[in-house]
């Protein structure tokens, strides 16, 4: 069985936290790791706990997200308001911080932010030599407006033989909402056993798509254009099945 596992990039201690429920990155927690928001809940609440021995001191930016070629696109906004800008949480203790809506929501899609908090290096100790380094922590949480109408994905997967003979899976979004694929697996019609099995946590924002390259494997080859492959996806969205014809 060909098995991928698409990892997040990490530079340092560099975390996208974009999962459900309590982020941990190392002496850092915080609930909840994803914030939505409307014209009627024009206001959502972060709640950070320093679970280390020292103080630690963060920094919040916000930034407009969207997605061009399948890459993740940030630009600077004013659209959304973090506060406090600035904060320390002595060890053991938590803060709540509180990220406000500035705009109206668009009318038809969901908007979707990213908040960044970032530890800022303690001020350099006059005893020490300054030859050692440290390593400070920075997390990506995603903020997503909902428009006044109904929102859900619509997705069309699609599959293609590459010319060196892997795999490529793409899913288009032409709804008006995310998706976040969590993994998915595919099989031949015909068997019980997945022919591949793909672990990933990757958004796909409304109007966007997204690309997963399954390499080739000899052991292993990618069926021939113009075969079926169940689909099988979890996702935010629930889990979804999906019939994918190889194209030639």
């Amino acid at each position: 069985m060909l098995t991928r596992a698409l990892k997040q990039a990490a530079c340092g201690l560099f975390f996208f936290v974009i999962c459900a429920g309590i982020a941990n990155a190392g002496k850092i927690g915080v609930s909840p790791v994803r914030v939505t928001l409307s014209d009627s809940q024009k206001i959502g609440s972060l709640s950070v706990r320093n679970e280390g021995t020292e103080p630690i001191t963060m920094q919040m930016e916000v930034l407009s997200w969207s997605q061009r070629e399948g890459k993740a696109v940030f630009a600077a906004t004013r659209e959304l308001l973090a506060n406090p800008p600035i904060f320390t949480i002595p060890a053991g203790n938590s803060q709540l911080v509180r990220v406000g809506l500035r705009r109206a929501p668009d009318a038809q899609r969901e908007l979707s932010y990213r908040v960044i908090l970032e530890e800022l290096p303690p001020p350099p100790d006059s005893d020490s030599s300054g030859s050692g380094a440290r390593m400070t922590l920075r997390i990506s949480l995603p903020v997503f407006v909902s428009p006044e109408i109904d929102t859900k994905p619509l997705l069309l997967w699609q599959a293609v033989r590459t010319s060196q003979g892997a795999l490529k899976i793409s899913l288009s979004n032409s709804g008006n909402a995310h998706i976040q694929i969590k993994n998915f697996k595919l099989s031949l019609i015909d068997s019980v056993q997945p022919w591949a099995t793909l672990q990933t946590s990757d958004y796909v924002l409304a109007g966007q798509s997204r690309d997963w390259i399954l390499p080739a494997n000899p052991e292993n080859p990618a069926p021939p254009p113009g075969v079926s492959l169940k689909l099988f996806a979890q996702t935010d969205a629930g889990d979804i099945e999906a019939e994918v014809i190889i194209a030639p």
